[in-house]
C-alpha cells in the first residue's frame, strides 16, 4: 500500500485570511479586549498561538480562560490595534508616530516576532530629524542593534545637530546610556572638546535627576583639550557638583597648560584628540622657486589634501620630528629682508626651533639650538631630540651634536662627530642613532661612511660603509632594517638596505629615475618619497609625483601627484582631528540654556 505527503503553500495564508474575515465580522470571537474604552474582538486560540502572554492567560486554571471580556490597562488602543493586525495578518504597520505604542504592546503582550521588525524599522528610518528619538526608543525597549546604529549616526552627525536650534531639545532629551557612550567615544568628528563640555553641562542641568551621572560623564571629558580659561571657570562653577577626583583632573589639566614646553611628555587619554587620524605633514621647502609658507597635510589612503597651518618661519634645509604628537621644526635656511638697496633676499642659517600643537592649532617657540644649523640631521631617542652636524653661519661645517631635553626646555652638547659634516642622513634603530654619507671638511666628494651612536655609551663607532657615496639623501628604519634612499649628484638610482644585526648592506631595486630634495616618511611598511627634483638635460627639474617603496616586496609604485612642484620639504606623520574654523563657530554659539554658567563657558 503506497502513501505520499503533500504540502499546500496557500493553506497557511488562507487560514490567516479567514481568521481576519471572522474577526472583521465578529464571528466565532470568544473574547473582547478592552483598552481605553475601545473594544477589540478576537479569538483566544489565535492569541494564544501568537503571544506568550495570552497563552499563559488562557490556561485552564485561570479565571481569564473563561472570561469573555478582558481589560488591558498598560498598553494603548493604538498599540493593541497594530499588534492584533500583525497577529491576524503577519503584516506590521509602522510609523514614527505609532512606533512607541506598538513596541509597548508587543513587549507587554510578548508578541516577540514583532519586536525585530520594529528594530529594523528604526534602523532603516534613522535620519537627521529622527536619530535622537530612535536612540531613545531603542534604549527604552533594549533594541541593541537599533541603538548601536542610532548612536553611530548621532556621533557622525553631532556637529550638524549642534548647528541646528531645532535639535537642541532632542539632544538634551537624549537617554542616559547614549549620552555616556558619546562622551566615551574616540570617534566624534568635527566637534571640539569645548562643545562637548557645553553639551554635557546643558544635558545635566536639563533634568536635575541626571546629576547622578555627572561623575561618569566628567570622567570622560578630555580636560587637556580645553582652553585654560574654560578650565578655570569650570572649576569654580557651582551649578553642577564636581567630585574631588574631577577637580583633581581639572587641576592637572591647568598644570598641563602651565608648563607648555613639557606637554609632549604629559600625554594621556585626556590630551588625545578624538577622531584623530594620521596625516603626512609637508613642512617648508620651495615651490616654483618660492618658499612655501603653508604647512599641508596629505592623507595617503584617501589622497586628500588639507591646509593645516601657516609656518611661523619660511625655511629650507631644515629638520622635523614628532614627539607626543607635537611637531618640531628645527633650524634651516630662512630668507632675510633685502638690505643695502639690493632686490634679492639673502638666506640666513637659523637655530630657531618651533613646536606645533594640533590640539589648539598653535605654534610655540621653544629654546633655540646652541648652533645655527642647515643641511643637518635630527632624530629622537628616549624623547630627546638630537641635532647632528650640518652647515652653520658663513658656510662653516659643524661636527657638533646637541640634544634637546623637553623636560627642561634646554639644549646641551653631546658627543661630537668624528668629522665636520653636512648633507648626511640619520635614523634610529633600537634607540641607536645611525648616520650615513654627507660631505666632510676634508672631502670634496660625498662619502660612504656610516657611524652609530649609542647614547648610553656616548661614542661614535664606524660601521660597514654603503656601496654608494651619498649626499643630501634620506634614511628610514622599517622594522629591523635601515634603508638609504637617493641623494644629489648620484650616478645611480639604487637604494640600499642595512641589517644592523649583521652590519651588512644590500642593494635593492632602483627608483625609475633619480630624485633629490624630496620629503620622506614611513607609513606602515611603505616608504613614501614626496616631490623633489631630478636631473634632466643637465638641469634641475622639479617633480610633482609621490612614489611609494614597498619594503617587504622590494617594489616601487607611483601613488599620486602633488598639486604643484614641491622640493626641499621635510615630512612627518602627525595625528589631526577634522575640526575646522567653521566647526569652532558653532562651539562658541552653542550656549547653555538653563544656567548662569553660560557666561563662564562661552567666550
Amino acid at each position: 500500500m503506497s502513501s505520499f505527503l503533500a504540502y499546500c503553500k496557500s493553506h497557511r495564508g488562507m487560514v490567516f485570511t479567514q481568521y481576519q474575515m471572522l474577526r472583521a465580522q465578529r464571528q466565532l470571537c470568544d473574547v473582547s479586549l478592552i483598552v481605553d474604552g475601545n473594544e477589540f474582538p478576537a479569538h483566544k486560540s489565535l492569541l494564544a498561538c501568537s503571544s506568550d502572554y495570552f497563552r499563559a492567560m488562557f490556561k485552564d486554571y485561570t479565571k481569564e480562560s473563561k472570561a469573555t471580556v478582558i481589560h488591558l490597562k498598560v498598553i494603548s488602543s493604538t498599540g493593541l490595534q497594530t499588534i492584533l493586525d500583525f497577529i491576524y495578518t503577519s503584516w506590521l504597520s509602522l510609523s514614527l508616530n505609532t512606533l512607541e505604542d506598538t513596541l509597548e504592546a508587543a513587549s507587554y503582550l510578548q508578541v516577540l516576532d514583532a519586536i525585530p521588525l520594529c528594530s529594523q524599522f528604526l534602523i532603516n528610518t534613522c535620519d537627521f530629524e529622527s536619530c535622537c528619538y530612535s536612540a531613545n526608543i531603542a534604549s527604552k525597549f533594549y533594541l541593541t542593534d537599533a541603538l548601536t546604529e542610532a548612536e553611530k549616526y548621532i556621533i557622525n552627525n553631532l556637529w550638524r545637530l549642534l548647528q541646528e536650534d531645532l535639535c537642541d531639545i532632542e539632544l538634551l532629551e537624549l537617554n542616559v546610556k547614549s549620552m555616556i557612550n558619546f562622551i566615551k567615544s574616540n570617534d566624534i568628528p568635527r566637534v571640539s572638546e569645548k562643545c562637548l563640555l557645553t553639551l554635557v553641562l546643558n544635558w545635566l542641568q536639563y533634568d536635575n535627576t541626571r546629576l547622578a551621572y555627572a561623575k561618569v560623564l566628567f570622567d570622560n571629558i578630555r580636560y587637556a583639550l580645553l582652553p585654560l580659561d574654560i578650565l578655570r571657570k569650570l572649576y569654580t562653577q557651582t551649578d553642577v557638583p564636581l567630585t574631588a577626583s574631577i577637580k583633581c583632573m581639572i587641576i592637572k589639566a591647568i598644570n598641563y597648560h602651565s608648563a607648555p614646553s613639557r606637554q609632549p611628555l604629559l600625554q594621556d587619554k585626556y590630551s588625545t584628540l578624538r577622531n584623530q587620524k594620521g596625516w603626512i605633514m609637508l613642512v617648508g621647502g620651495t615651490a616654483n622657486e618660492t618658499f612655501v609658507e603653508n604647512m599641508l597635510g596629505f592623507d595617503v589612503y584617501s589622497h586628500k589634501w588639507r591646509s593645516v597651518t601657516t609656518l611661523p618661519l619660511k625655511v629650507q634645509h631644515h629638520c622635523t620630528c614628532v614627539i607626543g604628537n607635537f611637531l618640531y621644526v628645527l633650524g634651516g635656511e630662512t630668507p632675510e629682508r633685502p638690505q643695502n638697496g639690493t632686490k634679492d633676499a639673502t638666506l640666513a642659517v637659523t637655530n630657531i626651533v618651533y613646536r606645533y600643537d594640533p590640539r589648539f592649532d598653535q605654534w610655540l617657540q621653544v629654546s633655540c639650538m646652541l648652533e645655527h644649523r642647515a643641511q643637518f640631521s635630527c632624530c629622537v631617542v628616549d624623547k630627546y631630540i638630537f641635532a647632528i652636524g650640518g652647515r652653520g653661519d658663513q658656510q662653516t661645517l659643524l661636527s657638533s651634536v646637541e640634544l634637546y631635553d623637553i623636560n627642561r626646555d634646554t639644549w646641551t652638547k653631546s658627543k661630537d662627530l668624528p668629522f665636520k659634516m653636512h648633507g648626511h642622513a640619520s635614523t634610529v634603530h633600537n634607540n641607536i642613532i645611525y648616520i650615513s654619507g654627507g660631505k666632510t671638511d676634508t672631502q670634496v666628494n660625498s662619502c660612504k661612511d656610516v657611524y652609530l651612536l649609542n647614547r648610553l655609551e656616548g661614542q661614535w663607532k664606524k660601521q660597514a660603509p654603503m656601496s654608494i657615496a651619498r649626499f643630501g639623501h634620506q634614511m628610514a628604519t622599517v622594522k629591523d632594517s635601515i634603508f638609504t634612499f637617493l641623494g644629489i649628484y648620484e650616478p645611480f638610482s639604487d637604494i640600499e638596505k642595512y641589517e644592523p644585526k649583521h652590519n651588512q648592506w644590500t642593494r635593492l631595486r632602483p627608483l625609475p629615475f633619480d630624485r633629490f630634495c624630496y620629503g620622506l616618511v614611513v607609513v606602515e611598511q611603505t616608504v613614501l618619497l614626496l616631490g623633489g627634483k631630478k636631473w634632466q638635460d643637465a638641469q634641475e627639474v622639479p617633480t610633482q609625483n609621490i612614489v611609494g617603496y614597498d619594503t617587504e616586496n622590494d617594489r616601487w609604485e607611483e601613488i599620486c601627484s602633488l598639486a604643484f612642484p614641491f622640493s626641499g620639504l621635510q615630512c612627518s606623520v602627525l595625528k589631526l582631528s577634522d575640526i575646522t574654523e567653521s566647526n569652532e563657530k558653532f562651539s562658541k554659539a552653542y550656549t547653555l540654556k538653563k544656567s548662569t554658567i553660560s557666561s563662564g563657558i562661552e567666550e
